[in-house]
């Protein structure tokens, strides 16, 4: 059934509540599902590497430094392609941006699938990073115009929520299907799901509802750029982004493991539950962190900035603890690290309230370009502030340092967001 125009003109991030036309909400949430689909690959894709690594170094004769560089490859092609992905989906449109580098990304797939050695795998995940470099900024975008303003940040942390649940898809039950039927036959799966999932996008999204009008375009979207990074807020916020989810990300994806094995004494499955729990809180806080943003705080700054403090007291509340600390003060306190965590999702809501709405996808892709380097470069920097061979402590002292550095570059980048305006866009609709 063909969906009736609206007649009334309606102006983009203007929507609250349940001013969203219903004749639009079928199409909205089929966007939101589509879409959601996506980021899900995108964190798939993102840690797929990591249970195959012993067959992808048998099968193309990989050295240990090769397999950490195709790691490698996906993190700095998708951060890197962020400002390039920016400007198509402000100049061209969500639609045909996602689409576009989706397919990309499903040749990436197919080209990792196809490699008989190193180039060809490095080449292969080159690509997927291109071709995932917009699912969740493109989704951002398409939320922006097809939902109420005071739905956002709970929108996306529901999109962030669902891709967690990518990077379990790529871990034991990738590695059970490779088992089964091998990781090149998996990766050609996952090359015709993640082709599905962009033919189903093109198909379902339009770049916004019908009867609201198009976005000014700047004609120089170079200019566009120049205003995002001569804004005091944009460098602020992406220092926010950097450190935060960095420093989340390499604590998740390595140090948490030495630091509770090593310093606490833990076996792998222990230190694994407690992996699971950071998780957990993590996945629990991005709905609950967009609701008090969206509908009872109505601000982004008023939950951010708290939850910045309440990682710094945290991350204190290690330089505490030995190889006594109970079981349950350990799990109840990676569960806290996780949920302080998930509101520095909103960073996003908040600097696309800041910015024209021409530059709305720029300055969005511009933090997410710094929140994932800040990922990898802070899994490597925290390695140098480790005591020695991690494996030769015995105590979790020797780890001591990684939480000076966290708290001190958590306490910094509090510092430098204090000064950044809230968002008015909310307060503004409720008015």
């Amino acid at each position: 059934m063909p969906i009736r125009k609206h007649k009334k003109q309606v102006r983009p991030g203007t929507l609250v509540g349940s001013d969203l036309p219903k004749f639009h909400a079928a199409r909205a949430w089929a966007i939101f599902a589509v879409a959601a689909s996506g980021f899900l690959l995108s964190m798939f894709f993102r840690v797929s590497t990591a249970v195959i690594s012993p067959s992808l170094a048998r099968d193309l004769t990989l050295t240990s430094d090769q397999l950490g560089e195709l790691s490698a490859a996906f993190f700095y092609a998708f951060a890197l392609f962020q400002i390039p992905a920016g400007i198509a989906l402000d100049r061209i449109g969500p639609r045909r941006t996602m689409g576009l580098l989706g397919l990309t990304g499903s040749a990436g797939a197919a080209a990792f699938a196809m490699a008989e050695g190193f180039s060809g795998a490095f080449t292969g995940r080159i690509l997927l990073g291109v071709g995932m470099s917009c699912n969740l900024m493109g989704a951002l975008t398409l939320f922006s115009v097809w939902f109420p303003i005071n739905r956002f940040a709970f929108l996306s942390g529901i999109v962030v929520a669902i891709g967690m649940l990518g990077s379990m898809l790529g871990a034991t039950p990738l590695a059970a299907i490779s088992l089964a039927i091998g990781w090149r036959a998996a990766f050609f799966v996952f090359a015709a799901v993640n082709t599905l999932q962009a033919v189903l996008l093109f198909l379902v999204a339009r770049d916004r509802p019908a009867g609201m009008p198009a976005a000014a375009r700047m004609k120089n979207p170079f200019r566009g750029i120049s205003k995002v990074f001569l804004s005091y807020n944009y460098w602020a916020m992406s220092a926010v982004g950097f450190f935060r989810y960095g420093f989340f990300a390499a604590i998740q994806s390595l140090w948490a493991g030495p630091f509770l094995m090593q310093g606490l004494g833990m076996d792998a499955i222990s230190a694994g539950n407690v992996l699971i729990t950071l998780s957990l809180g993590f996945i629990a806080g991005l709905p609950v962190s967009g609701i008090l943003s969206d509908r009872i705080l109505k601000s982004r700054k008023n939950v951010i900035l708290p939850s910045l403090l309440a990682l710094f007291l945290i991350i204190i509340s290690f330089l505490a603890w030995d190889k006594n600390t109970a079981i349950w003060l350990i799990h109840a306190t990676f569960f806290l690290l996780g949920f302080a965590a998930a509101p520095g999702q909103i960073i996003f809501a908040h600097i696309k309230e800041l910015v024209p709405e021409e530059m709305s996808s720029t300055s969005m892709t511009g933090v997410n370009l710094f929140t994932m380097l800040g990922a990898g470069f802070l899994t490597q920097v925290l390695g140098t502030l480790v005591e020695g061979d991690p494996s030769s402590i015995t105590d979790p002292s020797g780890f001591r340092f990684i939480w000076y550095g966290g708290a001190a570059s958590l306490l910094a980048a509090s510092a430098l967001y204090v000064k950044v305006p809230d968002s008015k866009a909310l307060k503004r609709k409720s008015s």
